[in-house]
């Protein structure tokens, strides 16, 4: 059968049987594809996963960038993956049963395409070390279906090398730049290469009930896989990708050491008893979910607060040891179980010091806390993998909390409230397990994908509308000039004077702005303002009150007032219906009262017009404004609160070199107090405001580098014991 026709579609348990090129023997051919077949089955939910973890770093790494192209870039690189998903798992099946119809010619396959790169040869490495055992006799019962040397490395179509060259050439049509491949690889490995062990044993199990050599065992001799030397260029292209998304953080056993170290140089020692007997993961679990069903009894959710290291070990063996009496054996944490306590409790501290004293993400912090403990103890991956779910939904929930509900009680912010707190509850009440935490993370990020959408369209909306006021203040200012040159020479009375000062020049404007200073269209307006002051001939009569008429109903003049006003300039004796005319001032009345273009109902005047701002007296300002001038649109700047109050977060969304203006926003993209360049300054040189330090790394990325460098930190001397 041609490995390009759809029939090996990647599918849950209970897919038809794949079928290959028939080449061998009926039954090496039958253990061939239901090994396939074993493959597809088992690889569909962790390519998935695979795909979901990729999408939501791509998502965060949006989320963090503080350039609007690039964060555009990483969301347009997301959608591309998430609806290329299925296209890219047809590809990788069909790169996978290409493997397996030339698994007696490996050369021929490797020349089908690019050869292996430096990081997928990392990749299958580490795949062949962490699977080796099993990987050796599967390696030895393939070979004898085919009747060739032992398969490893490349030559196993099934292996972590094969595995991965696969993906690698499945992705290529994404053409995603060189360290988004290495970063899809690093999930690779992840989701698919950490789960081989279970589909390994499958096919091994599959082939020792078929008889394919039943006596063989696990004791392979030292191998050299074939792999060439990386080139200067692969190497530093590697160092560069490696370094690329952030710096690297500590496992768990070296945060366990530097805890160890911590306690030394503090005169911490541990005391365990000899009579005492250690807890199982699942008796800690156990425990864990009983005191996180006694705190939800007992406490208040919405002040609940954290709880220290010492705090949590307390509690923790007391769930252990209910109900022992005093003299019996009691159960004590391993040290790895109380290092892993001490470790979460240490790190939800730090993380509650990032917060910006906002009571919801506190208390959301609060509510996290045991069921992410539960997590840690259950899977040591939460130390060792910056991607893992439970990582993740605990940077976004705090982030979303801390950035987010910002003390406003709108509908917006209730719904993200209720739904961080719907997600907190779920995961205090479920299983821990990476699914769940997959899911929920999922679901937040739909939210807050749809909140960033809305905060930017309100963004980019206020922007427009302040570039279009500083374009209309431009039109009006030059607008003023020319009708100030002519005033100059014959000055107008009475309701010429209303009329050209109130509305005419808004007319002048409105058309420079359309058509330019050098128009057809503007001269002609200019040629009316003239014929009005007597400048110029009046010519046809009629064609000029048709001229007043139109321009005066263009900046939002009634029909029936622009026609009484343009009679009563002109001298024109109204007839029939329109022989009551107000009088000339009635008419000056109201032009007077009329609203100017682009001013805002109830004001007074029109906005200013748009002049260089002026030059600061003081040189500190001074130099504050040049500053300000330089700073890319979206800096951020806190606020002090009036009278001590909470501080706020505003970004500077846009500013105008001409008039000064600037736009600051919230969060949501709501636009703040109108305010310009020059006040913005006075409030730095005053300490009211100061420019947001840029943020290295996420939330949680700060919390853990502020965790180990406590860890790093030699603390008081001391004195104190606690039992494991």
């Amino acid at each position: 059968m041609d490995v390009g026709q759809d029939r090996s579609r990647l599918s849950p348990s209970g897919a038809a049987q794949a079928t290959l090129n028939v080449r061998w023997p009926t039954r090496a051919q039958a253990l061939l594809e239901t090994s396939l077949t074993l493959c597809i089955d088992h690889l569909h939910a962790p390519l998935r996963a695979c795909l979901t973890q990729y999408a939501q770093q791509l998502f965060g790494q949006a989320e963090r960038t503080h350039h609007y192209g690039d964060q555009q870039k990483l969301f347009t690189l997301r959608e591309r993956i998430l609806v290329d998903q299925s296209m890219l798992e047809q590809r990788f099946i069909t790169q996978l049963t290409r493997s397996f119809d030339q698994v007696d010619a490996p050369a021929a396959r490797a020349a089908e395409g690019a050869g292996p790169t430096w990081h997928q040869l990392q990749l299958g490495t580490r795949g062949d070390g962490r699977h080796g055992g099993v990987l050796y006799e599967l390696g030895y019962r393939m070979a004898v279906l085919i009747g060739a040397p032992p398969l490893e490395g490349e030559a196993l179509p099934l292996g972590p090398h094969a595995l991965a060259q696969a993906f690698h050439h499945a992705s290529l049509p994404l053409e995603l730049p060189l360290e988004h491949q290495v970063q899809l690889l690093r999930s690779f490995d992840r989701a698919v290469i950490h789960s081989l062990a279970n589909l390994y044993a499958a096919v091994n199990a599959h082939l020792l009930q078929d008889g394919i050599l039943p006596q063989l065992r696990s004791a392979p001799l030292p191998r050299h896989l074939s792999r060439p030397a990386p080139t200067a260029g692969e190497v530093e292209t590697a160092h560069r990708a490696e370094s690329a998304p952030s710096e690297p953080i500590e496992v768990l056993e070296s945060l366990r050491n530097l805890l160890a170290q911590h306690r030394a140089s503090a005169g911490t020692r541990v005391v365990a008893s000899a009579s005492d007997r250690a807890a199982s993961t699942d008796e800690l679990q156990t425990a864990l979910g009983a005191l996180q069903q006694h705190l939800g009894q007992v406490t208040d959710r919405a002040s609940r607060e954290l709880r220290s290291a010492a705090r949590l070990r307390e509690e923790l063996l007391v769930q252990l040891n209910v109900g022992k009496s005093p003299g019996a054996p009691q159960t004590q944490l391993t040290g790895e179980q109380g290092d892993t306590v001490e470790l979460v409790a240490m790190l939800f501290e730090q993380l509650g010091k990032q917060l910006q004293g906002g009571g919801s993400a506190n208390g959301l912090l609060g509510n996290l806390q045991l069921p992410v403990l539960r997590m840690a103890v259950a899977d040591r991956g939460f130390f060792e993998e910056p991607q893992h779910p439970a990582r993740q939904l605990l940077d976004t929930v705090t982030s979303a909390a801390n950035e987010w509900l910002d003390g406003s009680d709108d509908d917006a912010t209730r719904l993200l409230a209720s739904k961080l707190e719907h997600l907190v509850t779920r995961a205090a009440e479920e299983p821990p397990s990476n699914g769940l935490y997959a899911m929920l993370l999922t679901d937040i990020e739909h939210h807050l994908a749809l909140l960033n959408r809305k905060a930017k369209t309100a963004e980019r909306r206020h922007i427009e509308a302040a570039q279009g006021r500083e374009r209309l203040d431009a039109a009006r200012a030059r607008a003023g000039e020319l009708m100030a040159q002519r005033f100059a020479q014959s000055a107008p009375r009475g309701l010429l004077r209303a009329l050209l000062d109130r509305a005419w020049s808004d007319v002048l404007a409105l058309t420079l702005l359309r058509h330019g200073e050098d128009s057809d269209a503007f001269g002609e307006q200019l040629a009316i303002t003239d014929q009005l002051l007597g400048r110029l001939p009046m010519g046809d009569r009629a064609q000029l009150q048709q001229d007043v008429e139109a321009g005066l109903q263009q900046i939002g003049m009634h029909t029936e007032e622009a026609i009484q006003v343009a009679q009563r300039l002109l001298g024109v004796t109204p007839t029939g219906d329109d022989a009551h005319q107000p009088s000339t001032t009635d008419l000056a009345l109201r032009l007077k009262q009329h609203q100017r273009l682009g001013e805002a109902p109830g004001a007074e005047s029109a906005p200013a017009p748009a002049v260089a701002p002026a030059k600061p007296a003081d040189p500190h300002v001074e130099r504050l404004l040049r500053h300000l001038r330089q700073l890319p649109f979206g800096t951020w700047f806190e606020f002090d609160g009036v009278a001590g109050g909470v501080v706020t977060r505003r970004k500077l969304a846009w500013y105008s070199p001409m008039s000064g203006r600037c736009l600051l926003v919230t969060r949501r993209g709501q636009r703040s107090n109108e305010t310009t360049l020059l006040e913005l300054a006075q409030d730095l040189a005053h300490g009211r405001a100061r420019e947001a330090p840029p943020q290295r790394g996420s939330l949680l990325d700060r919390a853990w580098r502020s965790l180990t460098g406590t860890l790093r930190q030699p603390s008081p001397t001391a004195t104190a014991e606690f039992h494991r």
